[in-house]
């Protein structure tokens, strides 16, 4: 079982020769999420070695273009290549309208089915659960309806102590409720106690996702303790007015919701075309906030 998250596109509305618009690809036990789709982002996919058939969840934040507009060519990609497996967009209302007419004045028929689940930008609520993970939504506040996302799995199982369990030579259908970390009473009434038979579970891990957003302190009630976020940082402090007139955030502001939710490690990206490198932002983030990294494309990271 892995958790991670490779960064496919790191930049703001404009592309750069070293940032592509915003995507992400998240990988959760054997789920594999995309987390919005600019410009570019099926050769991202392909330029990290992406196995893009995967894909079976698409998590669109907002329509602004760099958060959408590759979606439209994946789709299709996906389908010269073969795909008959239905795929689940997430993303606003008119989200479905836009990519249906795309495919429809082209005379593009895929063939596998797409599911759109419309988000408003309002609400804090369950996308989607299995028995190994949960999605997440929440507002966040921007020009347009926006919405983040929590990727987290969900409480693991024990761990077996097999020898000691075989050297009691108890019958193997006690093991599931056990794994649970659940007591059991014998018809003989004793009571079988699940930490003497199984070890502690690993701690599940969570990622946290804030697309554009102004600096918003009602998020914290939403990713407070998560493992690593993603907060975009279009700004340096300098920029504070501009930040505030586009509804975007500083190194700054993205710092201190970190440090007010009490995440473990904090991820800059979404960076203005203004900006060379991310050293400053790195700088500026980092005396708020220790646990610090600026993205880059091609990055991958460890929940």
């Amino acid at each position: 079982m892995s958790f991670e998250v490779t960064i496919l596109g790191s930049g703001a509305a404009l592309p750069t020769s070293n940032r592509n618009p915003t995507s992400q690809y998240v990988q959760c036990n054997d789920r594999h999420i995309l987390i919005d789709c600019g410009e570019g982002t099926q050769v991202q996919l392909r330029r990290n070695q992406v196995h893009i058939q995967k894909i079976n969840h698409i998590l669109i934040s907002h329509l602004h273009g760099d958060h959408f507009f590759g979606l439209v060519g994946l789709l299709s990609t996906l389908h010269l290549l073969g795909r008959d497996k239905g795929l689940t967009i997430y993303g606003p209302e008119e989200l479905e309208q836009i990519i249906r007419f795309q495919l429809e004045v082209g005379g593009a028929r895929l063939g596998f089915e797409l599911n759109f689940i419309p988000l408003n930008g309002k609400e804090h609520r369950l996308l989607f659960e299995d028995k190994l993970i949960e999605i997440w939504t929440f507002p966040l506040s921007h020009r347009v309806p926006t919405n983040g996302f929590l990727i987290k799995e969900k409480q693991k199982e024990r761990k077996l102590n097999a020898d000691r369990f075989e050297e009691a030579g108890l019958s193997l259908t006690l093991i599931p409720k056990l794994k649970q970390g659940l007591d059991i009473e014998l018809e003989s009434g004793e009571t079988i106690h699940a930490d003497e038979y199984t070890y502690s579970a690993k701690p599940s891990k969570s990622y946290g996702y804030c697309s554009d957003t102004i600096f918003d302190e009602r998020i914290v009630e939403y990713i407070r303790n998560v493992d690593v976020l993603y907060h975009e940082a279009t700004f340096l402090n300098d920029k504070l007015d501009r930040a505030k007139q586009t509804f975007h955030s500083t190194a700054e502001q993205a710092a201190t919701i970190a440090k007010q939710a009490e995440v473990g490690k904090l991820l800059l990206g979404h960076l203005s075309a203004r900006y060379d490198t991310g050293l400053k932002h790195f700088e500026e983030a980092s005396a708020v906030f220790e646990n610090v990294s600026v993205v880059e494309d091609g990055e991958t990271y460890h929940i």
